[in-house]
């Protein structure tokens, strides 16, 4: 699957760009989104929304100028809804190590849950991260450094609601 979808030549042009984004399966955008994300960007969009305007607004309809309408609209409403949760999660994730760092080097970590559980930042973003990292230290044998950890997990969900 990972061979196939990186096996497709990712298009130099927005209008390439369109068409490659209407080609590609609905289970494949979320991926096509994270991989294609700066080129997703305000010119693509007022491509987008030009060759919309030209179409709705043409004098002489035909169907397939209205399918393709149809079809650009639910492209530009994925797309955006695609990217806002994407920046999302990227802006979580990030927020989530720069937490998880706090954690690791704080001297009282009951009061930086606190602080945490205070600013909202106590989050699923925060715990799946604390959960690779102690997989990462049990497959690397760091069994201190793990269980450590672990007893953080244990502060965590106590204050958590998940």
């Amino acid at each position: 699957m990972r061979a196939l979808r990186e096996s497709r030549v990712i298009p130099d042009t927005i209008e390439k760009l369109v068409e490659y984004f209407l080609d590609t399966e609905a289970q494949e955008i979320e991926f096509e989104i994270a991989r294609l994300r700066p080129r997703l960007n305000e010119e693509f969009f007022s491509h987008l929304k030009l060759e919309l305007g030209k179409l709705r607004f043409a004098v002489s309809k035909t169907q397939d100028m209205e399918d393709r309408v149809i079809e650009l609209e639910a492209l530009q409403k994925a797309l955006q809804e695609g990217i806002e949760a994407y920046d999302r999660m990227q802006s979580e994730l990030v927020s989530a190590r720069k937490n998880l760092m706090k954690l690791f080097t704080s001297d009282d970590v009951k009061a930086t849950l606190l602080d945490l559980v205070e600013q909202n930042e106590l989050n699923r973003s925060l715990l799946t991260l604390l959960d690779e990292n102690i997989a990462n230290a049990y497959q690397g044998n760091q069994i201190q450094a793990a269980e450590y950890m672990e007893k953080i997990r244990g502060a965590m969900l106590k204050y958590i609601t998940v």
